[in-house]
């Protein structure tokens, strides 16, 4: 009777495995090419881009069970993915700055001495990467969101708001981007 149980036990977690595995493909295929393209847009290198896309669909494999009642898989993902990429840049300029220090130390330059050319203006997308992560969280998902070709609504449902708020809401961010990125690009001659 025991030894019944046990293969009724293991066939049942089987098949659980089999729909499991299933629906994470599913979502895979079906999410995979939009994903990528939201982290690449925040990224500038395409390998550290499907890294980070890797990691997102790595989180969803993690949760159980991928379609609960209210779960919608198309907001979380891009909600990871936003979140890990606005993470990369900041790193990536923390471990830059470090870098920078690191490489004035060791020409033993006094930061002081150093000229204040050292660091070239960056292009276009760097400085507008750099206005985004320096931007609050949800103002900066928002325009990843709008710009990876997200409607008011696919933003509302992703995002948790109402669809009526993400016009006023996207206008802030779009000012506040601006200001920051005015601030951080270069002087024109």
């Amino acid at each position: 009777m025991i030894q019944g149980m046990k293969k009724r036990n293991v066939e049942f977690a089987d098949a659980h495995a089999d729909s499991r595995h299933e629906d994470f493909e599913s979502l895979f295929r079906e999410y995979w090419a939009y994903v990528y393209r939201i982290v690449r847009r925040l990224v500038v290198d395409p390998a550290e881009a499907e890294d980070l896309t890797l990691e997102t669909f790595y989180r969803l494999y993690q949760r159980s069970p991928f379609r609960e009642g209210g779960f919608q898989p198309g907001g979380w993902l891009y909600r990871v993915a936003t979140n890990l990429g606005l993470r990369s840049i900041r790193s990536f300029k923390r471990r830059e700055g470090y870098e920078l220090k690191a490489g004035r130390f060791a020409l033993d330059e006094a930061p002081e001495t150093r000229p204040v050319e050292i660091q070239a203006a960056n292009e276009e997308g760097e400085t507008a990467r750099r206005a985004l992560a320096a931007m609050n969280e949800r103002q900066a998902q928002l325009l990843v969101l709008r710009y990876s070709g997200m409607s008011y609504k696919e933003i509302a449902e992703t995002l948790g708001l109402s669809p009526a708020s993400i016009g006023p809401l996207l206008a802030r961010a779009e000012r506040e981007f601006e200001e920051r990125y005015r601030a951080l690009a270069p002087e024109e001659p």
